[in-house]
């Protein structure tokens, strides 16, 4: 059972998530500091460092919970699931409780936004690229664990997770640049593009 320590620790790491994500996406992150974040929450300096690492680590911190929640329902797919009807339906599936894991920290629409301001920061793009990268290693494993394959023998898990992670970045990227910036938005491009991925791989694209 949760002691009240931890809750209050939790609530103050969501307190600081919270103020650093507001305070990206309307000052931008170069212009937030760290103690423009401690302060937005009335914590010291030292505190805000005792839950992350850096601003970095706050501003990618929401896909990180997103992520996490996406790795443990992939582990709970049905065993006679595909590898990657697997992926996909971990991910169609799972987007009510995205939602929830969302809101229980910042509204929705706070968290859409950061995606564009992580999308527009090179510095927070290429973490999240980094991150992505370590993310699908990850996955293979668990792909692999579920179909008894030794993933360094076996490359079919990584070659999946490649595919799946190359269609979920490319929906980011059009869903964040589009006239359409809602949830729904994101959710519809997602399914588009995942239907997509046998025959655009395996089908002739010319046409007369």
């Amino acid at each position: 059972m949760e002691t009240l320590r931890e809750r209050k620790k939790q609530r103050t790491r969501d307190a600081l998530l919270r103020a650093a994500v507001e305070l990206f996406t309307t000052r931008g992150y170069e212009r937030t500091t760290v103690d423009d974040i401690a302060e937005a929450v009335d914590v010291s300096q030292r505190t805000f460092f005792r839950y992350y690492a850096g601003k970095e680590e706050a501003a990618l911190a929401l896909q990180e919970l997103v992520v996490a929640r996406f790795v443990e329902a992939v582990r709970e797919r049905p065993a006679e699931e595909a590898p990657m009807e697997a992926l996909k339906q971990a991910v169609l599936e799972g987007w009510q409780t995205l939602n929830e894991v969302i809101e229980a920290v910042v509204p929705v629409e706070l968290y859409l936004r950061m995606y564009r301001v992580i999308e527009s920061t090179p510095v927070l793009l290429a973490a999240h690229l980094r991150r992505n990268m370590e993310i699908e290693e990850a996955m293979a494993r668990v792909l692999a664990e579920r179909e008894g394959l030794d993933v360094d023998a076996d490359p079919r898990p990584r070659l999946a997770v490649a595919v799946f992670g190359a269609v979920m970045r490319v929906t980011e990227r059009q869903w964040s640049t589009g006239e359409d910036f809602s949830l729904e938005a994101m959710r519809a491009l997602t399914i588009s593009y995942l239907e997509q991925v046998g025959p655009a791989l395996t089908e002739n694209w010319r046409t007369r």
